[in-house]
């Protein structure tokens, strides 16, 4: 509901509230680690899907059975992203109406605009910045308002949602897939341990403390599946809880929502891996760089909903060759992984906060805290 409106807020308020030097110090390097990081992730993906073919325990007859459902479900569904749909691609990043792409919740172009206009509101004299930014920034903290009067509820919510995966999924239509479920779950356990590296190597940080800071978030994340849900959320917990700087916090998290889906590339990865190798597909290394790269490119659009990264990957094995009806075996977990990797993707937006803040912020952060309290020392 209030998502949109935040977004907008959040990234003009970010972005008006560097001077214009910094933004272009910040905006480059906040692109190029998020590139940085779903490279690794993406990387990560592919080393843990060779390593263990978690798709040679499932049959070929066990596909088969459901490929007539699949691809009649499917039929309609544009599926193939070539190498001929990326100028297509490229220019609907720039919404001809902006109004049209927030009604359809077209979250990249949104966040394109928004960019372009908060670097036009950078240009303002300072007469007529200043009413702005009032006017954002007021709509914020009604947002933020908002989020609070919605986290009464978490605990119910939490409850209903996890009682409803429960005797939906159920026990048994797990047991075929664990294995896979075990490889996607190493696969975020090392992503989150590779952003608890950069926490302390680059962020200065003690990790236990930063997941101590950060566990609400996750909670949220990994009930709601969605990392455009928990987004205010982690504005608070960014600015309230690690004390980021708010104009970093404004300008990262929400286009790490949308842009930084390392949880969801690394899942992709392996699903789209694990899908070839349960139909018997041998995968060049020529095969898996076009894989790397299609994850890498289609991970940038992805939709911070629920779902979201099951539409892009049936783009993904189109475009490589594979089966997209294969996608109707993962379906029975995929809320699952869901909810870990959406819970992963959130981190990675808190692990860059931190990260930036230690070189652009002006507020101080906690290096650590001593478990025995016997001091506690800051910077």
């Amino acid at each position: 509901m209030i998502m949109i409106p935040l977004i907008v807020a959040s990234i003009i308020t970010g972005i008006a509230s560097n001077d214009k030097d910094s933004l272009k110090k910040l905006g480059g390097g906040v692109l190029l680690y998020f590139l940085g990081t779903t490279i690794v992730s993406v990387s990560l993906g592919v080393i843990l899907s060779q390593l263990f073919r978690p798709g040679r325990f499932l049959h070929q007859q066990s596909l088969s059975e459901h490929n007539e459902i699949m691809t009649t479900s499917t039929e309609d569904t544009e599926l193939s992203f070539g190498l001929e749909n990326i100028p297509d691609a490229i220019s609907n990043l720039l919404p001809e109406n902006p109004l049209a792409s927030m009604v359809n919740a077209d979250m990249l172009s949104i966040v394109i605009f928004t960019i372009i206009i908060g670097v036009a509101v950078l240009s303002l004299n300072a007469a007529l910045l200043r009413p702005v930014k009032i006017l954002l920034s007021a709509i914020q903290e009604v947002c933020m308002t908002v989020v609070k009067w919605s986290m009464l509820l978490v605990p119910v919510a939490v409850f209903g949602l996890m009682a409803q995966l429960t005797s939906s999924v159920g026990l048994s239509s797990l047991s075929g897939l664990a294995y896979y479920v075990v490889v996607v779950l190493l696969g975020l356990l090392l992503l989150v341990f590779f952003y608890l590296g950069l926490v302390v190597l680059l962020g200065k940080t003690n990790p236990l403390h930063f997941l101590k800071k950060i566990r609400d978030v996750q909670l949220l994340a990994f009930s709601t599946t969605s990392s455009a849900a928990v987004m205010p959320l982690s504005l608070k917990t960014a600015e309230e809880e690690l004390k980021v700087d708010k104009s970093i916090s404004n300008f990262i998290i929400p286009i790490g929502a949308t842009v930084n889906m390392d949880g969801t590339a690394l899942y992709q990865t392996i699903t789209t891996l694990f899908i070839a190798q349960a139909y018997g597909l041998e995968m060049s290394l020529l095969n898996i760089i076009v894989v790397i790269v299609t994850i890498v490119a289609a991970s940038i659009g992805t939709p911070a909903i629920p779902g979201g990264g099951v539409v892009i990957l049936a783009s993904v094995l189109g475009s490589v060759g594979i089966p997209a009806e294969g996608i109707i075996i993962i379906i029975g977990v995929e809320r699952l992984l869901g909810m870990f990797r959406t819970a992963v993707n959130v981190t990675g937006d808190l692990t860059a906060c931190m990260v930036f803040n230690r070189y652009y912020g002006k507020t101080p952060i906690l290096v650590s805290e001593k478990t025995d309290n016997k001091s506690i020392s800051k910077q």
